[in-house]
């Protein structure tokens, strides 16, 4: 039993060494515990320089740790909940720390505070909309959410309307609600988008792609078509062009775009250029 003990003590030690050296940018799977160089821990041998990663560490370093989507806490630890790539963004004073996240390919959206989504109007409950954002159970919102709604001068919102808004409550134990204003009620670009153009739905990772700042598909995408754009962090792209033809090959060209290099994007976007 000692023997077998034994091995299985040392496989685990390999196991988290091999975890420790190549966790960032790598494939990380769900109960992993993540382990960084650099966090040194003077106790013990064969364990100096790389330990689980402390949430607290950001007080020694004079930064803070984040844990993001895909992460959860368990102590002083991070253990992996999705499967994916684990990003990490430093923060803009440079103190160390900073956000760590699973990258995963998932296309069931889970309600995040603070998310701009596209739902869609399902009922009306007195003074509350229903709204569906593909989670598990629509949103609520307010008649109330909306830049110059009063009780007397109530949105014109009907069910099978589409909405551009953000959540504001989004946790496990309460219902998610959603809000088309700002902080300073304004609704600046949030309500209900025109009854014109195509709503299709992509994953989760080409949304956070065409979102990126440096994101070329969209500049390629812009010169081809005048065009309307909304995405929402759920998944769902609205689109409109002046033709529906423009309209059904914008939509398929995002789709695809997914699963294409940056050389067939090219010769695709060369192509209809010239026609």
């Amino acid at each position: 039993m000692a023997e077998a003990a034994a091995v299985v003590a040392e496989s685990l030690a390999g196991y988290r060494a091999r975890a420790a050296r190549a966790v960032l940018e790598q494939v990380v799977l769900p109960g992993e515990e993540l382990l960084l160089p650099g966090q040194e821990d003077g106790e013990g041998p064969g364990s100096a320089g790389e330990r689980p990663l402390l949430l607290n560490a950001g007080a020694r370093s004079g930064g803070r740790v984040v844990c993001g989507p895909g992460l959860r806490r368990c102590g002083d630890r991070l253990l992996v909940t999705k499967c994916g790539r684990l990003r990490h963004k430093e923060p803009g004073s440079g103190n160390g720390g900073g956000v760590y996240w699973v990258d995963s390919q998932q296309k069931r959206y889970v309600p995040v505070k603070g998310d701009h989504v596209i739902g869609i109007v399902t009922a009306k409950s007195g003074d509350i909309f229903k709204v569906d954002v593909g989670g598990s159970e629509p949103a609520s919102l307010s008649y109330l959410s909306f830049e110059g709604a009063t009780k007397r001068n109530r949105p014109n919102v009907q069910v099978g309307d589409l909405i551009y808004g953000q959540f504001v409550v989004a946790n496990k134990d309460m219902e998610p609600e959603m809000v088309c204003i700002d902080s300073c009620g304004r609704a600046n670009g949030m309500g209900v988008i025109g009854q014109d153009g195509l709503l299709f739905k992509v994953t989760l990772g080409l949304i956070r792609r065409l979102l990126a700042p440096d994101c070329e598909i969209l500049q390629e995408v812009g010169k081809l078509y005048p065009l309307e754009i909304v995405f929402g962090m759920n998944g769902r792209i609205w689109v409109k062009a002046k033709t529906i033809q423009q309209t059904l090959i914008l939509a398929n060209i995002l789709e695809a775009c997914e699963h294409m290099t940056a050389d067939q994007r090219k010769q695709i976007f060369s192509r209809l250029a010239e026609s």
